[in-house]
Order: structure tokens, then sequence, then C-alpha cells
């Protein structure tokens, strides 16, 4: 009983060397310094901008939120012809709640982004992690 050995590619095929690596298994680069700043900026503008807006919402509308909760609840009970506006005026609600979470999140994500993008030194961003794990050998 003799072991056969399997085929063997010996070019990469496409025009690529075979001791090329794939795309797939390279480390990312990271964006310059100017992007990362950039994208911290624009996502606490966003969060600024959607707080500014929240906070201006009950002088564009007449919003109570006690008001308007307890009318929601009315309209429920007051029987199936209302139905719809509570379920409506109770979705708002929530709409607004997650719109807060949203801005709140927008900012710390812009934060935490612009004091990464302030903190690490130029020469951290150039430098390529090696691979920690060793190539296992062909058998």
């Amino acid at each position: 009983m003799s072991r056969r050995r399997g085929l063997q590619v010996l070019s990469g095929g496409g025009g690529q060397p075979s001791s090329a690596k794939r795309a797939v298994f390279r480390q990312r680069r990271r964006p310059p310094r100017a992007r990362q700043i950039l994208e911290a900026m624009l996502l606490m503008a966003a969060g600024v901008g959607l707080l500014v807006l929240l906070l201006q919402l009950p002088e564009l509308i007449d919003l109570d939120s006690l008001l308007l909760i307890s009318t929601a609840i009315g309209h429920l009970i007051g029987g199936l012809s209302q139905l719809l506006m509570g379920v409506l005026q109770l979705l708002s609600v929530l709409v607004l709640v997650a719109l807060a979470l949203l801005a709140l999140l927008l900012l710390v994500a812009g934060l935490v982004r612009l004091v990464r993008a302030l903190v690490a030194s130029p020469a951290a961003q150039k430098a390529v992690k090696p691979s920690l794990r060793s190539p296992r050998p062909r058998r």
C-alpha cells in the first residue's frame, strides 16, 4: 500500500507568483489620520445635530410627553376605530427615544474615534503588525 501524493500547484495562477500572500489574509491598513479625524468630526456633528433637533422638537410641535402617552392610552381604550391612532402615537414615542439613543451613540463613537486618532502616534499607524502564528509545515 503506497501513499499517493496529491497534485501540487506550482504557479499562483493568474500571473501571480506562488509566494505572494492572498489578499484575504493580509492585514488591513489603517486609514490616514486626516480621514480618521474627519470621520470622528462627522459622527460628532451628526450626533449634535440630532440632539439639537430633539431639543427644538417641543417648540416646533406642541409636544407634551405625558399628554401624548395619556392620549395614546385613551385612544387604545376608546375602541377599534381609534386603535391605529394610538399605536401610531406610541410608536412615535419609541422613535423619539430611539433617535435620542442614536444621537448619544453617535457622539460617543465620534469622541472615541477622535481620541484614538489624536492619541495614536504616526509611527504606530505606519507599522504593520507581524503575524503571530507561524506557518504550518506541509506534509
